[in-house]
């Protein structure tokens, strides 16, 4: 029987359907809602999955019978997307009987952004996001924290972070090749690559239609390459719709297509001043690291040569870092949220963490197995702008070893991130 993974976001998740009559799962399809929903989901509690015909159709002929058959216990939906006008039976349920933890709702797709008649149970509900597996789920490491809740504990002396062997370049191709889907973490390349192919005809070729729109599953395949091919990149539509052959009114429907089944991730661009944060491009990147590198064609050979696989391996390493720290937001002590940033000079900084009392941790993601001031331009230009409001600045790159570049400022080995 295989290993279950503890997932960071279970303590979160309990809590929330503790509190709230409905806890919403959200995710890409194979990220382990299923196994999470039954984790929470207490003995005598009913479970079922639209993705069945039968109950697919019980729900349609019945919506309020359907939602009401667990009677005091809890429900298990799984796959809400595939009938989104189910959610008004579960809003009128809950206004007959709102106590805490009555249904748990999965999906695979956003189903505030499908077509239909639909609730959004504004108010009803909580939700959490499940991400592949994380390097702290995958290592058993979640009992350390997430990474900001650790560098904020260690501020003035980070370098304390770094207790592990740091991975070697070869280790750090080998995970950003595997990814964090749970079905693959032990399987061999071909059969990985089996498996990826198939994920992806099945989701574009089907899932992708629940959305309502007319789309082209092998355009939008197309638009998913290219997204990989510029990983971590700014979105440039015209590039794409010229790429990918459609036209500029269209392109958005595919973009957002991609960004509803949860295999692409946008990461905002951010600014000192609030009212300008939306005037640079946003940044997008395929969400899971593996798949990334398999739409890519990116290779063990061709990412652990330096010369020749430098670019897509420094791309595929931003976006796994950028993936890390989204999944770990999940379960960090401290609230945070993700951007980058770009300044009118063209200084940029990969990611930008900002807490929710306004401090800012500026983080660079570098590939480089050694760093020198160069890798610093960036954070250097940010502190003389924000000054206090840094409350740190650093590096992340394959190094041996942590180092101090000035005051606030360092540079830290990959694996401080999970371990």
């Amino acid at each position: 029987m295989e290993e279950l993974l503890d997932r960071g976001v279970l303590g979160r998740a309990r809590e929330y359907l503790g509190f709230s009559p409905v806890l919403v799962v959200q995710g890409a399809r194979q990220t382990g809602k299923s196994t999470l929903a039954r984790m929470l989901a207490p003995d005598g509690s009913r479970s079922l999955t639209l993705d069945d015909s039968g109950a697919l159709d019980a729900a349609r002929e019945d919506p309020r019978g359907f939602v009401e058959q667990a009677g005091d216990g809890l429900l298990v939906i799984d796959e809400v997307q595939r009938l989104p006008e189910l959610t008004l039976a579960v809003k009128a349920a809950v206004d007959r009987d709102r106590r805490p933890g009555r249904f748990i709702l999965t999906g695979s797709s956003d189903v505030a952004r499908i077509r239909g008649d639909k609730d959004s149970l504004a108010g009803r509900a909580l939700s959490v996001r499940l991400h592949p597996l994380s390097q702290a789920e995958l290592r058993g490491s979640l009992g350390r924290g997430a990474f900001v809740d650790r560098l904020l504990e260690r501020i003035d002396d980070p370098a304390g972070l770094a207790v592990a062997v740091p991975p070697s370049r070869v280790d750090v191709v080998e995970l950003l090749l595997r990814g964090g889907y749970p079905s693959i973490r032990e399987a061999g390349t071909r059969l990985r690559t089996a498996w990826l192919s198939d994920y992806v005809e099945r989701l574009l070729g089907v899932d992708a239609r629940e959305g309502g729109g007319r789309l082209d599953p092998l355009r939008l395949a197309a638009v998913l390459r290219l997204i990989a091919a510029n990983q971590s990149g700014e979105l440039v539509k015209a590039r794409i719709a010229q790429e990918a052959a459609l036209s500029a009114a269209s392109v958005t429907g595919y973009l957002d297509a991609l960004d509803r089944l949860y295999l692409t991730e946008d990461l905002h661009p951010w600014a000192v001043n609030l009212t300008a944060r939306e005037i640079g491009r946003r940044k997008v990147r395929v969400g899971d690291s593996g798949l990334a590198a398999w739409l890519c064609g990116a290779s063990v050979g061709l990412l652990k040569d330096v010369v020749r696989g430098g670019k897509v391996f420094g791309a595929l390493l931003e976006g796994f870092v950028v993936g890390e720290l989204s999944a770990q937001a999940g379960w960090a002590e401290v609230d945070y949220r993700l951007y980058h940033y770009r300044d009118r000079r063209g200084l940029e900084v990969d990611v930008i963490i900002e807490l929710g009392d306004g401090r800012v941790i500026a983080v660079e993601v570098k590939s480089a197995a050694g760093l020198t001031g160069r890798h610093f331009a960036g954070l250097t230009d940010l502190k003389r702008k924000l000054g206090d409001r840094l409350a740190a600045g650093v590096v992340l790159a394959p190094v041996d070893e942590p180092m101090r570049y000035a005051e606030g400022l360092w540079g830290l080995p990959l694996n401080t991130l999970w371990e």
